[in-house]
Order: structure tokens, then sequence, then C-alpha cells
């Protein structure tokens, strides 16, 4: 249980971080939500009520994320969901994109591991998210798979520097969020069928698999600098 904990989770507005934001309510915690959406965040934090409470931030800034914790104060649980994700050609992707998808996904939880880490209960954690193109390599994924696996290798060294504080990862693989959305609903249907056909579990994943995966790494005290793969045997297809 996570009674008379605080758990600050960074992409907290949609998709997985706002369910994992909604699991850890359940379980008792106090939750601070942030993310760049202003309009996202009014409708989340009616969504979780009165135990959340929610903050704008670009965690690409530096400087504002800075600020952010130095606001926020002290708390137990940082989680960093919060990213954007593209693929595309090696060849054809500009490079400049590329480095964008580095300052987003993993400088952003780079900074949000930083000056948050020093706002930690000594019981406290961090959980931050790589994926699986880091470890199954994907036409397309050249910039993510190279994203992914930097945040694997960070969070496993922050494992060290940071003790006893732990730091863990959780690698999703396909799953059904808002983050899809964006698709012609057909076409998100098919990627799914296909997906699912070549997975051992014949599904592609919820945003409540992957929740209770960071729930898991929250709550159990002797696990750190583990890489958590929620991908439905995705490695293994």
């Amino acid at each position: 249980m996570l009674q008379n904990q605080k758990v600050m989770i960074i992409g907290g507005s949609s998709g997985i971080g706002l369910e994992t934001a909604k699991q850890a309510i359940a379980l008792g915690a106090e939750v601070i939500i942030a993310s760049r959406s202003e309009d996202k965040l009014q409708k989340a934090k009616e969504f979780l009520g009165s135990n959340a409470s929610a903050y704008t931030l670009d965690t690409t800034n530096e400087e504002q994320v800075k600020a952010f914790f130095e606001k926020t104060g002290p708390f137990d649980h940082l989680v960093v969901s919060a990213a954007e994700t593209f693929g595309g050609s090696f060849l054809q992707t500009d490079a400049a994109k590329a480095r964008q998808l580095f300052e987003n996904k993993f400088w952003g939880q780079y900074y949000a591991a930083k000056y948050g880490a020093p706002k930690l209960s000594p019981n406290g954690s961090i959980t931050l998210f790589s994926g699986v193109v880091a470890y199954k390599a994907m036409v397309g994924s050249s910039a993510l798979g190279a994203v992914n696996a930097a945040v694997s290798s960070l969070s496993q060294t922050l494992a060290l520097e940071l003790a006893p504080v732990r730091v863990n990862t959780v690698s999703p693989g396909i799953i059904d969020t808002p983050s899809r959305s964006k698709m012609p609903e057909d076409a998100r249907a098919k990627l799914y069928t296909a997906i699912a056909h070549k997975l051992p579990v014949k599904r592609v994943g919820k945003a409540e698999d992957v929740a209770q995966s960071v729930l898991y790494l929250i709550q159990n005290g002797f696990v750190t600098g583990t890489v958590l793969h929620v991908e439905g045997g995705h490695i293994l297809a």
C-alpha cells in the first residue's frame, strides 16, 4: 500500500501515466501529475479527484524542471512516462528530428531524475521509461531504439549512484494508448491486429498492464537497477 506517500508522475495527464496515477491513488497515495498540456491536466485532475494536484511542465527545459522540483518539495516516488516518439527510415529522417527525440525522451528523463532525486525520500524510487525497440531491432526505429537503450543504461547507473533510492526502468511493447489517436481508426486496428497475431499473448498491451508494472517497482523495496519488460513476449516474436 502507498498510504501517506506522495507519487510524482511526469506524463500523468493521459495514457500510462494517468492510469498509474489512478492505481496509485487507489492504493492510498497522494499524486502529483505534470505534463505540457494544461487542458489534459485539468481533465486528468477532475478524473483523479482530490488526491491529485497538477502542474504544467516542459521536461526539455532544464531550468523549468529544476524550478518545478524546488516548488513541489519532498516526495516519495518519481515516475517519468512523458515522451513524444516517432519512427522513420534512418536515411530519410532529418537529423534534427532525431536530436529532438533525444531532447524529449532521454534528456527529459535525465533532468527529471537529476533535479527530482534530491527531493526523494531515502526509501523512495525513480521509474523511467525505455521501450521494446531498445531490445528488439525494428526497421524504422533507429533513433527511438538508441534513445530507449540510453534510458535503460542511465537508470542502471543511477541505481548505484543514487542508492539507497531505487531506480528502475519499464520497457513497454506496443500499448493501446491515446498516443496513437491521430492514426485513422482502421489503420490503428489493422496495426494492432497484425502485432497481436505475432505475440505469444495474442493481444497488444493496455495502459493498465504497464501501470501495474510501475506500481510493482514502486512498492517492492528489493528491486533496483532492473529493466522490467512489459511487452507480451514481443522480444521473442
